[in-house]
């Protein structure tokens, strides 16, 4: 058993590897630039702003990026064709290097695009130095809009629109009439000073920029390389990725190091990273709603296995009776009622003092005041847990019931029962000592999914009760797009999906030592 025991966790790690590789990727292509989700929008305010602040936006956005490790390549390599560069993780936002990327593989020429990419920072960042005043706030504003759509676009067509566009902006005057001196100022016949209009250009200080970035389009565009598109690169990056730091970290495992840049420990190590909501370690943001979860889920598991086990022996024992027909017509009915709707009900017509039956509370859990004896504590957290756990529990007790039973029927039909009956054995000693655990297997096959339901949660009962568990947390992380904290519930769940299946098997050989893993002569 030892032996097998250990060629199961032996497997356990490619497994855990592939799930990693998996959960990884798909951190990689969900929507979204997570160092923009951390900053909340920061960035957004300081693309209208002074060059000053936008610099600030840019050198926090670096800070952020180098803080998440997404200033790092993605793998320990990467395959690529001659046209892209191997360095374009390091370039600033998401959509820049897809951007890039995109016309990097268009027109096969690295070196023309990166050109086309600077004179793009070049004029957006000397379109703050233009002076501010009526006649130029307007298009200088237009002039930096324009130049984010640039950021993400690769349609030709449409850069070269937008391009004629800040052109023409930037080319062309303002007529602005020059105040009133009296000493230079002519006079009209009538006595009155006459106005002088002039033709002023704000923005000439950019014409030299716009010529730039539009020869380097135009160069982009002339000079395309057909063949470096089709011809393969592969680039080694080493261990120092970002796949590597999350699973393994990059400080070191013994000893300690002065560096400030290596201080993540990794997921092996227990740094899961931090919450793009509220900057918090991730750890520290399950702790709470893991507590919560493994309790009540505890106490379902341990509710459902107590009662319906000697529930579906004692349904099995009394067959065709009038007990056995009245159960599983009530444990099929409690099997289809779906938990959101019981719930709802139990809410409405169980909490709400307009029925006359306030008899619960309605959502949360117990608020525990200093001052509470112990068994107020424990009355106050019970009184909030009746619902909920009975909401968790019905379902999985019908189920198991009738699981119960058709393992037992099914060893009632073997012939060393009707051996032990031959024999004269009391139907006690039948039932609890030859039939119980040989009828076990295919509870303890279900007992493997409980697992990761113990760190899952309910969602839904969660949400409907307003418990902080981890179902909801989950949902919340989703719809925040925070995803260290839901892929680290994801690592969680399928690591205790491989712990259930081992469980499983060591209590198949408990329960029928007849069952062995290993091979016999």
């Amino acid at each position: 058993m030892f032996k097998y025991i250990l060629k199961r966790i032996l497997i356990f790690i490619p497994t855990l590897i592939v799930i990693s590789f998996m959960i990884f990727g798909l951190s990689k292509i969900a929507p979204g630039d997570p160092v923009e989700l951390k900053m909340q929008g920061g960035l957004g305010s300081a693309d209208t702003g002074a060059q000053a602040d936008r610099q600030a936006g840019e050198k926090q956005y670096f800070e952020i990026a180098r803080e998440l490790g997404m200033d790092l390549p993605t793998f320990y390599f990467g395959l690529s064709s001659r046209s892209q560069s191997d360095t374009i993780y390091k370039v600033g936002r998401r959509y820049e290097k897809e951007m890039l990327g995109n016309l990097s593989s268009r027109y096969g020429s690295w070196p023309n695009v990166s050109a086309y990419y600077k004179d793009l920072k070049n004029l957006e960042y000397n379109s703050y130095d233009v002076e501010r005043n009526d006649y130029s706030f307007e298009k200088t504003r237009a002039i930096r809009e324009t130049l984010n759509e640039l950021y993400r676009e690769t349609n030709v067509d449409v850069i070269k629109a937008k391009l004629d566009l800040i052109g023409d902006k930037i080319n062309s005057s303002d007529k602005v009439t020059m105040p009133i001196d009296s000493a230079l100022t002519p006079k009209d016949a009538d006595g009155n000073y006459i106005a002088e209009v002039r033709d002023i250009n704000y923005l000439e200080g950019l014409k030299d920029d716009i010529t730039g970035l539009k020869g380097s389009f135009e160069k982009m565009k002339s000079e395309k390389s057909w063949i470096s598109k089709y011809i393969p690169k592969l680039n080694w990056y080493g261990l120092n990725n970002q796949y590597h730091v999350w699973i393994f970290g990059n400080k070191p495992w013994f000893g300690s190091t002065d560096d400030p840049n290596r201080t993540k420990g990794g997921f092996l190590r227990g740094d899961f990273g931090v919450s793009l909501q509220d900057g918090r370690p991730v750890w520290s943001t399950l702790r709470d709603g893991l507590w919560i979860t493994v309790s009540l889920n505890a106490i379902a598991i341990f509710l459902i296995y107590l009662i319906s086990i000697p529930l579906g022996v004692y349904i099995a024992v009394y067959k065709d009776s009038t007990f056995d027909r009245l159960s599983t017509l009530g444990l099929f009915i409690l099997y289809s009622l779906p938990g959101f709707w019981i719930a709802t009900i139990l809410i409405v017509f169980l909490t709400s003092p307009e029925y006359g039956m306030n008899l619960f509370p309605s959502f949360g859990l117990a608020k525990i005041t200093e001052g509470m004896g112990f068994f107020e504590r424990i009355g106050l957290q019970i009184h909030h847990l009746i619902l909920p756990i009975f909401c968790m529990t019905y379902g999985g007790l019908a189920f198991l019931s009738r699981q119960m039973r058709g393992g037992v029927l099914n060893v009632f039909r073997q012939d060393y029962i009707r051996t032990a009956k031959a024999k004269g054995l009391s139907d006690n000693k039948i039932v609890w000592k030859h039939t119980f655990r040989n009828s076990l297997i295919p509870i303890i096959t279900m007992f493997a999914s409980l697992f990761p339901a113990m760190i899952g949660g309910s969602l839904i009962l969660e949400f409907i009760f307003s418990i902080p568990g981890m179902g909801t947390l989950a949902l919340n992380s989703l719809y925040a797009r925070d995803w260290p904290l839901l892929y680290t519930i994801v690592m969680f769940s399928s690591i205790l999906t491989l712990v259930g299946m081992l469980f499983s098997d060591i209590m198949y050989t408990i329960v029928d030592p007849r069952i062995s893993f290993t091979k016999k002569a």
